[in-house]
């Protein structure tokens, strides 16, 4: 699939959401997997495709696409209080019923749902990569090569973030036996980053990226070495996604974790923050001046009892954010964004509050403010519906009930927070059709795959 360069292609839509707004009667041509004309006002030509409504594709900032599997299962009070912290100890015990064939369906399905919900790229946070004993395979890469073959199977682009991950806790802690399959040192890990830039070296569109998986799991030396070691590319860490993670940061050095990066890490604009859910005023401030993302999931958060990020008093100060599927139980573009504002809602007791300016709508800011943020964050330097960006777009059903009659920026507004089922009927990746009819072209064979593991994992 991706070796293949698809033929030039045209489409023509009733309404398309440009970098400029919405236009009417858009007209693409489609050449080498990129966007090489625009003409909105224009009559269809004979052999173009019509649709009714495009909208360029989102980036998902934040996946750990295993976790698919264990969605539903985690739903069942323990003998004390549930937390993220328990929860970590069932994902723990349930990883290690995975063998690489089993990681590559999962992900497939993951993926797969993904492109069908509007993501045409996901920032896999990679941080599985030894067998269940914990010893490496003969292929430290083996792992992040299941990963690279589902993204091609699916048609996703894929932004790989192989995982730092050496200690346990704060100041270099051992780590504790559920966390055997992820444990990398400097050298094991600059093979693990070489094996995974060979396995996407085939990928469309593919980006490498680094991600030291929190302060919780690198010492400050590592932290260091591997900046200077990857200093292109995205670099992604988890940070204050708990109070304990924040008060254990605090009792090891004495600052806050975001403070903390922001004295000891350079945090700059390739940086994306994953979470920062109790980062205070004083650190929302200093990640919208260095101009990082926060990548924030609002379904994961609110399942694992995280809290609010507050969002709004971010965007106020110029901040920046994407959004991401974390956990993936639940993987919908339209509700991260409609949950991202209903946050602020609850939290805030108002209404329509991260529009960023009087007599906006709701959903095209959210969507607008996620596309942006998301490109920064996965290393897109060109996204939308203009000409050189890749063809990553899909259409909405114009016929859908929650979009029957509306117009502009009304179609993103009822698509978030009116569409029961979803109307993403078509999607393409690099100019290649992947969703049609809102089903993925391969949905039968993986979904059977899928199917067919988690009926393993689960006997």
């Amino acid at each position: 699939m991706s070796g293949t360069v698809p033929p030039m292609s045209s489409l023509w839509f009733e309404s398309a959401l440009t970098p400029a707004g919405w236009r009417r009667h858009v007209r693409l041509t489609l050449a080498d997997g990129r966007i090489a004309t625009v003409a909105p006002d224009a009559a269809p030509q004979p052999g173009d495709e019509r649709h009714a409504i495009a909208l360029p594709g989102l980036g998902n900032v934040h996946s750990h696409s295993f976790q698919r599997a264990m969605a539903g299962l985690t739903e069942r009070s323990g003998a004390a209080r549930d937390d993220f912290w328990t929860w970590r100890q069932r994902m723990y015990a349930f990883l290690d019923r995975l063998d690489p064939d089993d990681v590559e369906a999962i992900a497939e399905q993951t993926f797969m749902e993904m492109i069908e919900a509007g993501f045409t790229r996901v920032g896999e946070f990679h941080y599985l990569h030894h067998a269940p004993d914990g010893r490496p395979y003969a292929n430290i890469a083996a792992l992040a090569e299941r990963i690279a073959a589902a993204a091609e199977t699916t048609g996703i682009a894929l932004t790989l973030l192989p995982v730092f991950y050496a200690h346990g806790d704060f100041g270099g802690r051992p780590p504790v036996a559920g966390q055997r399959r992820f444990i990398t040192d400097l050298s094991s890990f600059g093979r693990l980053v070489e094996g995974c830039r060979r396995a996407i070296a085939g990928l469309d569109g593919a980006v490498l990226g680094t991600a030291p998986h929190s302060l919780r799991a690198v010492v400050p030396d590592e932290l260091a070495a591997l900046q200077a070691a990857y200093p292109d590319g995205p670099f992604h860490i988890h940070v204050s996604e708990q109070t304990k993670e924040v008060d254990d940061c605090l009792a090891w050095s004495g600052q806050r974790p975001v403070a903390w990066l922001m004295d000891h890490a350079g945090v700059d604009q390739r940086w994306c923050l994953i979470h920062a859910t109790h980062a205070d005023a004083s650190e929302r401030a200093a990640i919208a001046a260095r101009q990082a993302v926060v990548g924030l999931c609002p379904m994961t958060e609110a399942s694992l009892g995280d809290g609010i990020f507050d969002a709004v008093d971010f965007q106020q100060r110029g901040g920046r954010w994407g959004i991401g599927s974390d956990s993936d139980i639940l993987i919908s573009a339209a509700e991260e964004l409609r949950l991202q504002e209903y946050a602020q809602r609850l939290s805030r007791r108002g209404r329509n509050l991260l529009t960023g300016a009087p007599d906006r709508s709701t959903g095209r800011s959210l969507f607008e403010t996620a596309l942006a943020g998301g490109a920064q964050a996965l290393g897109q330097s060109a996204v939308g519906l203009m000409a050189g960006a890749p063809a990553d777009l899909f259409t909405l059903d114009a016929t859908h009930p929650a979009l029957v009659g509306r117009t502009g920026d009304e179609l993103l507004d009822s698509w978030m927070f009116a569409a029961r089922s979803t109307p993403v009927d078509t999607v393409w990746r690099a100019g290649r059709k992947q969703v049609s009819a809102g089903r993925h072209v391969r949905r039968e064979a993986i979904e059977t795959r899928f199917c067919r593991t988690m009926k393993k994992l689960l006997a």
